[in-house]
């Protein structure tokens, strides 16, 4: 009896490039003996509904797109305690995820890398009631992800998300918040925090730290703190550009789980999708609860 898998696709996302591949990434699923059911997302959260609705009939999930993307195929099976693996093709403007696991950027070879790899024990965080794959933030430029036209995003690629952010620099909102996690806390303004289980974010390496374990079941997070003057603007900003925390103004550390109370209520992103807004947050990260088909995973270690 041929194994089932459930090939889930977003078919706006990296300029609608899959859609010319289709038949031969189809084709290497079936040559590895799998049954394959190919589905086109229809609208935002379609994935996630169609995820719930599947993972019981199927052996393993696909999905290409985003990481919006997979942070629903992700999020619906976190939702259903369902333990079936995944296999990701990315197709998406960033893919800061894709490229953390070193997941080809080549949509054949990636599909070729599911169907030959081996299943690798990924982190997953937990925010509330909701699930992301690997990133959690709040504050300045955590809205250009979902806000950026999906058009302008497919013809400008990364770019695309600089200029939306740039608008953002004349007016810096700050959040006062207390952080508590395992061995610190932590109270006052703060511009921008993100906890996340990836090497790269919005496109830049080390931007988390240069030691980052995907299954280690420990989050990197950063907090940057409101700047009082230019100085300390400048501070930031060359820190973040040199990817080293040479600053009182940034705390970097890891922990496996955060709590993040603030008296109003913050937006938050969640994968780059919008996560709602929140006065308490409480983030724990599931170690391993991922299986995701890999090869080359050498290079994680």
């Amino acid at each position: 009896m041929a194994k089932k898998l459930f090939f889930l696709y977003n078919p706006r996302a990296g300029k609608g490039l899959l859609k010319t591949k289709l038949a031969d990434i189809v084709d290497i699923f079936v040559k590895a003996g799998y049954e394959t059911i190919v589905y086109p997302t229809q609208a935002k959260g379609d994935g996630y509904e169609r995820v719930i609705e599947y993972e019981s009939q199927v052996d393993m999930v696909v999905c290409s797109g985003g990481d919006g993307t997979l942070d629903e195929v992700v999020s619906g099976l976190m939702a259903c305690g369902s333990q079936i693996p995944i296999g990701y093709i990315p197709a998406g403007s960033t893919n800061d995820f894709a490229n953390s696991l070193f997941i080809p950027k080549d949509m054949i070879k990636a599909a070729e890398a599911i169907a030959q790899g081996d299943i690798y024990r990924c982190d997953v965080g937990r925010f509330n009631d909701d699930s992301f794959v690997y990133i959690a933030a709040f504050g300045l430029f955590t809205d250009v992800a979902y806000e950026t036209n999906q058009d302008l995003k497919n013809i400008l690629g990364h770019v695309a998300y600089v200029l939306e952010g740039v608008k953002r620099l004349l007016d810096i909102k700050s959040y006062h918040c207390e952080i508590q996690a395992e061995d610190r806390e932590l109270e006052g303004d703060f511009i921008y925090g993100m906890i996340t289980n990836s090497r790269s974010v919005g496109g830049f390496k080390h931007l988390t730290g240069k030691n980052v374990d995907m299954n280690d079941g420990l989050f990197e997070v950063t907090l940057i703190r409101k700047p009082k003057n230019p100085l300390e603007m400048n501070e930031i900003i060359t820190s973040l550009l040199m990817a080293e925390d040479r600053t009182d103004m940034i705390h970097s550390f890891k922990a496996s789980k955060i709590v993040i109370i603030s008296p109003e209520s913050m937006p938050w992103t969640l994968d780059g999708e919008y996560g709602g807004v929140h006065r308490q947050v409480i983030i724990e990260n599931q170690k391993q609860a991922m299986r995701i088909f890999l090869t080359g995973q050498k290079r994680l270690l």
